[in-house]
């Protein structure tokens, strides 16, 4: 089927009043040392995360992972990616946003900006430093890429990439019209945003990926002005790539200088399409390489897309078609750089009912990985994987071990899973995993469509259900943190639903906000919001909101 880091925590209002002011009686030295210093803790006082690129250099295979084993060197507060880093976990580090802040969130009357949708990824923003003007930046499907100023909602610049694909030009499909889909990709220190976008050329549907820059709209340079086409570029051995078949669902990511966007097919399993993951180097754009499932099918669709760990990818595959054996379906698949991929057990994991999942278009593709590390676990570097069965699959990353069973397995949810799932360490131990899902084995009294799993630190780690609630609607969840672990509050958007902004407690689920005042906007499905300098986000159908509390 397809449809970190810690900043410093505030001891009081006093000590940001103190950077504010300035640090007299230095050296010239010692007071650059000083400058340098008070940006970084007045970007705890204004209210979010210092972090690193998902693109920097690694310190370690889980750099930038919210839900990993430690913080990488802070420097800026830009939210690059789906879900804030590249292990998919939507956690964002955010002072300001106590939980008795959250109860007062209002949408900021200040900010107003009308886009052009509808929109399916969720926006990036680009901190600009001191001084700087930062931006929200938004795709949607009528391939319109908006900068927008982060204060105030003002257009800085607009750009539409041409005409996007209608329902009657494709062969099956729910999104009228197709244009950018995936949540693109930001490269804040190239300064470009990377995405792809479906196009009308010459009568015909083409996918075409786009490089622009972010000070202006126009095409980065180096790329072709009219993208990268797909159909004429990506081969994987005797497969190419046809544009008509495929959906570019799944969130982009860039890793160690190449660009890799997944694609699926369109909702109704139409015509012959296959996973693919396509890699364009940033620096040689014209040297396509791409990956595709031996299987029919078996689409990489995922919200949230291709995950890394810093050194290896990793996406979920869903059903396959006309296949006897297993040939790269239903599962969760490690690639190398390029991409490729070794066909070994070590690297992929699926479950011994892959059949019957194919049967029943019950597979594990609406549901991209998450990358978890969970402390004192044995193993303690895992994936989960949410299926459309409803099951949760705990996996090791050092020894996925192919069609075997996983390290744990937990019914979690009554209906189908087919969301970006969010996760942080709570205070106790152990990782909190939230998805969109109504939850199975609730605690007494809670039931709902948003369901939080609790992964132990055992030897093997266990699941069970946390707690369950209410959030009314498809939204996909994220998480802030005050410094990593205190004050969890998980945020959803009633999506196809209610339109409310809503905050529950990330570690038992009780209600913090319950989004009155907030329904400013029609959502599409599985849309998450963001978190940039205190303020969340939203990119809605015609339009984008900032809340603030």
């Amino acid at each position: 089927m397809t449809d970190h880091d810690r900043p410093p925590r505030l001891e009081s209002s006093m000590k940001c009043q103190s950077i504010r002011r300035g640090r007299l009686g230095l050296s010239s030295s010692a007071r650059s040392l000083a400058i340098v210093l008070a940006v970084v803790e007045l970007g705890a006082c204004n209210g979010s995360s210092h972090r690193a690129s998902p693109d920097a250099p690694p310190r370690s295979p889980d750099a930038g992972s919210g839900a990993g084993p430690g913080p990488v060197v802070p420097r800026t507060l830009s939210v690059v990616t789906h879900h804030n880093h590249r292990t998919r976990d939507g956690l964002y580090i955010a002072p300001a946003l106590t939980r008795a802040a959250a109860a007062h969130i209002h949408p900021d009357p200040a900010f107003k900006a009308t886009v052009r949708g509808p929109t399916y990824a969720h926006p990036l923003f680009y901190d600009a430093g001191v001084g700087g003007r930062d931006l929200v930046l938004v795709a949607t499907e009528q391939n319109d890429v908006y900068a927008l100023d982060a204060a105030s909602g003002a257009e800085v610049w607009h750009k539409n990439l041409g005409a996007p694909v209608t329902q009657a030009a494709l062969p099956c499909g729910n999104v009228d019209p197709l244009g950018v889909t995936g949540t693109p990709f930001l490269d804040e220190m190239g300064k470009r945003l990377y995405l792809d976008a479906m196009l009308t050329v010459g009568g015909a549907p083409k996918h075409r990926i786009f490089a622009l820059s972010i000070t202006d709209g126009s095409v980065a340079a180096g790329w072709p002005a009219d993208g990268v086409d797909v159909d004429t570029t990506a081969r994987s051995g005797t497969f190419a790539f046809t544009s008509v078949t495929q959906n570019q669902r799944s969130a982009l990511l860039v890793h160690d200088g190449v660009l890799y966007v997944p694609y699926g097919g369109h909702f109704g399993d139409c015509g012959t399409y296959r996973g693919w993951l396509v890699g364009v180097p940033l620096a040689h754009p014209d040297q396509v390489k791409a990956w595709a499932t031996r299987a029919p099918g078996a689409g990489s669709w995922a919200t949230g897309g291709v995950a890394s760990d810093g050194t290896s990818l990793y996406i979920t595959t869903g059903n396959g078609f006309r296949s006897n054996g297993w040939a790269d379906q239903e599962a969760v698949v490690r690639l190398g750089p390029g991409p490729l991929f070794s066909q070994d057990a070590a690297d992929y994991w699926s479950p011994s009912n892959w059949k019957a999942l194919d049967n029943d278009d019950a597979d594990l593709g609406g549901s991209g990985p998450v990358l978890i590390d969970v402390p004192g676990a044995t193993p303690e570097r895992l994936a989960i994987a949410l299926g459309k069965d409803g099951n949760a699959y705990l996996i090791d990353r050092a020894r996925m071990g192919g069609v075997v069973a996983p390290v744990a397995t937990l019914a979690a949810s009554v209906d189908a899973i087919i969301t970006a799932a969010a996760a942080f360490q709570p205070p106790g131990g152990g990782v909190n995993v939230i998805f969109h899902g109504t939850g199975m084995g609730c605690p007494a009294g809670q039931s709902g469509d948003l369901t939080a799993l609790h992964v132990t630190a055992a030897a093997p780690p266990k699941m069970s259900v946390a707690w369950c609630a209410r959030q009314d609607g498809t939204g996909a969840p994220i998480v802030t943190t005050t410094d990593g672990h205190a004050e969890s509050i998980v945020w959803t958007l009633g999506a196809e639903d209610s339109g409310q902004l809503r905050a529950f407690h990330g570690e038992t689920g009780a209600v913090i906000f319950g989004g009155a005042g907030t329904n400013t906007g029609a959502y599409s499905r599985f849309v998450s919001p963001i978190v940039g300098k205190g303020r969340i986000y939203a990119a809605a159908t015609q339009g984008v909101y900032a809340f603030v509390p």
